[in-house]
């Protein structure tokens, strides 16, 4: 199921902007991919890129020859542009148009990765939810890489209001299933000449 409102919301940002009109495009994501590089993944491994809209992170994990790859947004539109760009590679990952609170996991993760998608949860319930469906769905020892906005960060992103997180907190709320093995606070430019102080946190499945 997908809440409707968010849906509608994240429709129109995709479906209107390109994909350099957003203020977290990448070109590269330079820290998701020099972490992911430090771990050490089997190619095998099982990846889910949560949030991803139209991320080039899948690009570059196909380029490193894993292959088992789901990449998860809650805008159609945005999958199908991810999918245009790949063209004839697109067919080698597993798509997922969900709503990351309705997701239901087919399959243990080794990787899970989240850049600025964890943020835009407010509610206490959203949040639990969310931590408890990634603890449930990462296989033992697997690795959490999540990017947030850190208590130095705005505010806002694309209308909506985000949780910030410091690395305490960011911590207390992921305790009970993983442990924090490195933190990395970066500052990401925006396509309009902006900073935006991201807080990047690795853990290990418990």
């Amino acid at each position: 199921m997908i809440d409707n409102d968010l849906e509608g919301h994240w429709e129109n940002v995709h479906s209107k902007k390109k994909e350099n009109e957003v203020s977290w495009y990448q070109i590269y994501p330079k820290t998701s991919m020099d972490i992911i590089k430090s771990l050490n993944l089997i190619k095998s491994a099982h990846i889910i890129d949560v949030g991803a809209g139209e991320s080039r992170l899948v690009d570059n994990l196909l380029k490193m020859g894993f292959y088992n790859i789901d990449v998860l947004d809650i805008s159609k539109s945005a999958i199908d542009k991810a999918k245009r760009r790949l063209g004839n590679k697109s067919s080698l990952v597993n798509w997922i148009v969900s709503d990351i609170n309705s997701f239901i996991p087919e399959k243990k993760y080794d990787l899970w990765h989240d850049r600025a998608a964890f943020h835009f949860l407010k509610k206490e319930k959203e949040i639990n939810n969310y931590v408890n469906l990634a603890g449930n769905s990462i296989s033992s020892n697997g690795k959490m890489v999540i990017a947030t906005f850190s208590s130095n960060g705005p505010e806002k992103c694309s209308g909506l209001e985000v949780t910030k997180y410091n690395i305490e907190s960011i911590n207390k709320v992921f305790k009970e299933y993983f442990l924090l093995e490195k933190d990395l606070i970066t500052n990401h430019s925006t396509p309009f000449n902006t900073e935006q102080e991201f807080l990047f946190s690795s853990f290990i499945k418990k």
